[in-house]
């Protein structure tokens, strides 16, 4: 995140200059995030602009990710900022999650790891313990449905073979694939990861429902033991 800092409040600041007035004539996409927070705001405080509250809540928070996460009272302990900020700019990012839901492309049959990574990366970029989900599949590679099979704590989930193919028995699918994401956001498998991988592969193989691909989601990046040659 840039170390820019607004030198004074908005309303002293040439018009034409301002985060609305720029916003309105060269579009939102112009904005830094902080300006964008700080159109939000539409005030600051008596010490500091609506724009410069807004870099101060970004450099407590690190970036946006983290602030998304952030609860309520957390937001609220950052000098500046009241009940009222807080609702606010936890109202606007959970538009911005629900608009990037119904807006990113969909993914409905399943070709490679990347088709899974659009399908559900950006729900695995949201947790922040790990999480372990299921892809059903039909006979084509079309998605069934995405099954959630355990979350857990920050040194892993377990997922038993029963639980990962419960619902593959139950809803008929022809082939599952399996994903889970690592809290430390680097994706490489561990021994673990691979071990299971090899024992889920044995149990489609006994139940005739095979498994296509283990992929792990770390910060941004994903890697498919299939296409590491490890399953």
């Amino acid at each position: 995140m840039s170390e820019f800092v607004y030198p004074t409040a908005v309303r002293d600041m040439p018009e034409e200059d301002r985060p609305r007035e720029r916003l309105a004539r060269l579009g939102a996409e112009a904005l830094r995030d902080a300006e964008l927070i700080g159109v939000l705001f539409r005030t600051g405080t008596r010490e500091v602009g609506a724009v410069a509250l807004a870099e101060r809540l970004l450099r407590h928070f690190g970036d946006l990710r983290a602030l998304a996460q952030a609860s309520l009272e957390e937001i609220r302990e950052v000098k500046g900022i009241g009940a009222v900020k807080a609702v606010e700019i936890k109202a606007a990012l959970e538009l911005g999650k629900r608009l990037a839901v119904h807006t990113r492309p969909a993914a409905t049959r399943i070709r490679g790891a990347r088709d899974v990574a659009d399908l559900l990366m950006l729900q695995f970029k949201e947790y922040e313990t790990e999480h372990f989900k299921t892809i059903l599949l039909n006979i084509r590679n079309d998605v069934l449905k995405v099954v959630d099979i355990s979350s857990g704590a920050l040194d892993g989930t377990p997922a038993a073979p029963r639980e990962v193919f419960r619902k593959a028995v139950r809803e008929n699918a022809g082939a599952i694939i399996v994903c889970h994401n690592h809290p430390s956001g680097d994706p490489e498998p561990s021994r673990t990861d691979i071990e299971l991988t090899r024992l889920l592969c044995d149990a489609g193989a006994t139940l005739g429902i095979p498994l296509l691909d283990h992929v792990v989601f770390g910060d941004g990046r994903f890697v498919s033991l299939k296409e590491r040659g490890l399953m």
